[in-house]
């Protein structure tokens, strides 16, 4: 059985692991950040808030790390490398700017989606409002919502070779923009090569034929 640890760093010999708890959206209850504090007191760790609305545990032993994730009762934010590693979310239902309380359907896709093996790394972002909170337009998928409607985004990349996302659609009610999602998936699954982020598909097939072909099952 894994213990969902990585690696952190090694020092003078000695193999320091960080895990990440999955907390969908960012939104954690105070008992769960109260056993987080807990365990991290208890083991030594040092706590980081990530920028993927997560907080990881870092500075462990690994032979702790088994003890450490029944303590917690919870489950790890990544399972396997290519897969759908989070879904952020902004906190539009809290937020005077949002047009639209984009939780909902950030929290559907996160049920749906977390955990889901991909062809490559894979990010999806919510946002209830054009400010994108969360860089939604550096994320694989984004649905942001507008006075008008929805707009769903493809491609973005924030990390080693960075590409900012493309607007596919627009002014889309919720339940299309959902369905969006899951053709933009579907497509990206049956057609990309093993390891390929989906905004460097998109640049190998063009924009334009990507936009035509997952449009056109809307």
């Amino acid at each position: 059985m894994s213990n969902y640890g990585n690696l952190q760093k090694v020092v003078d010999g000695k193999r320091k692991f960080g895990i990440t708890p999955h907390i969908p959206g960012g939104f954690i209850t105070p008992e769960n950040l109260e056993k987080i504090a807990k365990v991290a007191k208890k083991y030594n760790g040092v706590i980081k808030i990530t920028s993927g609305q997560r907080i990881l545990i870092t500075n462990l032993e690994e032979s702790d790390l088994v003890a450490i994730w029944e303590e917690l009762g919870m489950v790890p934010a990544v399972k396997t490398q290519n897969s759908v590693k989070n879904v952020e979310i902004c906190p539009a239902g809290f937020c005077k700017r949002s047009k639209h309380n984009t939780i909902g359907i950030g929290m559907r896709l996160s049920k749906k989606y977390h955990w889901a093996e991909m062809p490559c790394r894979t990010k999806i972002g919510v946002a209830g409002c054009r400010n994108a909170c969360g860089s939604v337009y550096s994320k694989d998928v984004g649905v942001i919502a507008d006075k008008t409607g929805f707009m769903v985004t493809v491609g973005g990349s924030a990390g080693y070779n960075p590409r900012m996302a493309d607007i596919i659609a627009i002014d889309l009610e919720e339940k299309d923009a959902e369905n969006l999602v899951d053709i933009i998936f579907e497509y990206y699954k049956e057609n990309a090569e093993a390891g390929e982020k989906l905004g460097f598909f998109i640049d190998r097939i063009g924009i334009k034929k990507f936009k035509e072909d997952v449009i056109k099952s809307l």
